[in-house]
Parts: structure tokens; sequence; C-alpha cells
């Protein structure tokens, strides 16, 4: 049985695009099952593929794996071959720490800059409590590239998990013209020019929302 991921639109659903993404790093053959948001029966059509009623919602041949914290690890300890998080144990553990950060906060810059891959404006002002959070992230960037990113362009260097949980921060920067310092506009690059981002982000401007 492949493994199949429900997500939500592509234009909107950063946790599905983080999922999408962590399913491209492990090499995973999978199929793709779409649940329009936003829609009357939408909440009742999740319900029917996962307990928590939201996506993404990973379908294996054991039963669901709902939360892209546990699909990224399900398929981390799937596929160790691909290795998904850094392979140094310190480095491993920052990457899971900022995974987590960015699993549980950043409410405001959620909040005031949803995801919308269609988007191509500013905001007239971003609100305090979003800017706070812009600032950390980039501290956290900056952080983790000149701690880990000597390998590569990615926030360990190599590409990770961490990767695939910034991705949507990223195209919410760039959506919303964020003015950003040079080093987290060169990983915001970096993201853009990710292959699986880019296929991604094509098929979100594909899509037809409601």
């Amino acid at each position: 049985m492949p493994l199949t991921l429900v997500i939500g639109d592509k234009t909107l659903s950063s946790w599905s695009l983080r999922a999408a993404l962590a399913l491209e790093l492990a090499g995973a053959d999978y199929d793709e099952q779409l649940i329009v948001l936003n829609r009357p029966g939408t909440r009742a059509r999740m319900l029917e593929q996962s307990p928590a009623g939201k996506v993404p919602v990973l379908k294996t041949e054991d039963g669901p794996v709902w939360d892209t914290l546990a699909i990224a690890e399900y398929l981390a300890e799937r596929f160790p071959e691909a290795a998904l998080w850094p392979r140094e144990p310190y480095a491993r553990a920052v990457a899971r720490s900022v995974c987590a950060e960015m699993h549980s906060g950043f409410v405001g810059l959620r909040t005031h800059l949803p995801m919308d891959l269609k988007r191509d404006q500013a905001l007239e002002a971003v609100p305090e409590v979003a800017q706070a959070d812009i600032e950390r992230v980039c501290a956290l960037w900056v952080d983790c590239r000149a701690r880990f990113g000597q390998q590569g362009p990615y926030l360990f260097g190599e590409v990770s998990l961490a990767d695939a949980f910034f991705a949507p921060v990223a195209a919410r920067l760039r959506s919303y013209r964020v003015a950003l310092p040079a080093e987290a506009q060169a990983y915001v690059d970096t993201i853009y020019q990710w292959p699986a981002f880019q296929r991604w982000y094509q098929s979100a401007q594909e899509e037809r929302l409601a």
C-alpha cells in the first residue's frame, strides 16, 4: 500500500506543505489527496481522514499519522537512509528544537501573515507581535547557518526537516514583501530555489481557489 498524504489547498495550507516537503526529502512514493478548505463539507471530510479533523494526514498501511511533526518523525524512522535530520547529535538536537519552536510558536506571524502563495503585496503595517516573530525567525536562521551551515546553503548545510518546517515562513516573508537582513534574505532565496518547494509553488499558482 503506497503512502497517501491528505492535504489542504496548496496555496494556503502551510502544514500540508511541510509534510509534503518531508516526504520529498525521504524520497518516498506517495499519492496525494486534496481536501478543499473553507467549504461547507470541509470539516466532515477531514474527520473522515483524521481523528483530529485537520490536515495534513499521512495514511499508512498501519493507519493514519496526523500532525506534521509526527509525520516528520515517522518518515525519519521509516527512511533512515535519507537522513532527514542532521547526522551530528548536537546539530540534530538543535534541528529538533527549532522545528518544535516553529510547531508551537510564532502565533503573531501566523495570525497576521497567513500563508498565501499567490500573494505579492506588503501589509500597510506589520503588527508589533508579528514583527517580533519575524525578528526571532531571522535570528534563528542566522544562528543555525553560522553554527551548522558550512556544508551547504540550508539551515544545517544540507537540506533537512528544519528547512521543510521553515519553508512556509520563507514563503510568507516573500509574499508580504518583508524587508530582511541579508543573511535571512539569502535563506529565503535558497528555499525558492529548492526543487521540491518549486514544484509545490508551481502547483499552487495553477490552483483555483473557491
